[in-house]
């Protein structure tokens, strides 16, 4: 390997309790050009995302103290979209939908490849600084101002802004990349599979169960509880209306 000598060293907090899986976890990382610290427990997690404002957070799912998820869930909560990406021993499709579920960004398996985590670090990162969602690394230029209008929802892109019927409504990076899809594609059945590629950007292996969950947030968020706007097509995929324009 060779040593990233990018001038810009994005930084990753490691949320890790076993000290051998940490230590590896900061050497590695910092010699592919991260700044890293660690920390051992859930809550230190959360105090030092608070604190130093990571560009992404690498979080073990089995913390001493409290469950990774719950670690993700908190700090969603409290308004944080710093990219989390776990790490798990975990293998069932359940425990990686309720990570994603709980405002996860990415989930990897252990045994992992050092060069994939660093691979996932880096693309949540550079999402996070086109959405707008966390600090950004280096000067990245804004994007330019695109909007899409389907059924009284507006999707400003280059803010990532989002309003129902002219209210705001307050969307995580990855709901307003998955109403994106929906929106650039209405009046089109778009399916599970194809959702997942685009928004998460790997195959799950049929695990779209996480793509429901996200479909009844978006739903919830945008008031749509008759399904008017985002329609279920039964054994095919989502489709939103094709009542509107782009501009």
């Amino acid at each position: 390997m060779i040593r990233d000598r990018s001038p810009h060293h994005p930084s990753v907090l490691v949320a890790e309790d076993e000290a051998s899986n940490s230590g590896m976890l900061q050497t590695a990382l910092d010699f592919l050009g991260f700044d890293v610290f660690t920390v051992a427990t859930g809550a230190e997690a959360i105090s030092a995302v608070q604190r130093r404002r990571p560009d992404a957070v690498l979080l073990n799912t089995q913390l001493p103290d409290l469950d990774g998820t719950e670690v993700c869930r908190r700090l969603r909560a409290d308004g944080d979209n710093t990219p989390v990406l776990f790490l798990s021993a975990r293998h069932a499709v359940e425990d990686k939908c309720r990570a994603l579920a709980m405002g996860g960004d990415d989930y990897v398996t252990k045994p992992f490849d050092i060069a994939e985590v660093s691979a996932r670090i880096r693309a949540l990162i550079r999402r996070s600084q086109v959405t707008g969602h966390a600090r950004r690394v280096g000067h990245t230029a804004p994007a330019p101002s695109r909007r899409l209008h389907v059924a009284g929802v507006e999707l400003d892109m280059g803010t990532r802004e989002a309003w129902r019927h002219g209210q705001p409504v307050k969307l995580s990076a990855t709901e307003f990349a998955l109403l994106k899809v929906l929106m650039e594609n209405a009046g089109q059945v778009i399916s599970k599979g194809r959702i997942l590629d685009s928004v998460w950007k790997y195959d799950f292996h049929g695990e779209s169960g996480v793509v429901e969950t996200y479909v009844y947030y978006l739903r919830r968020k945008l008031g749509d509880p008759d399904q008017s706007l985002i329609r279920t097509v039964r054994g095919a995929g989502y489709m939103v209306s094709a009542d509107g324009t782009e501009s």
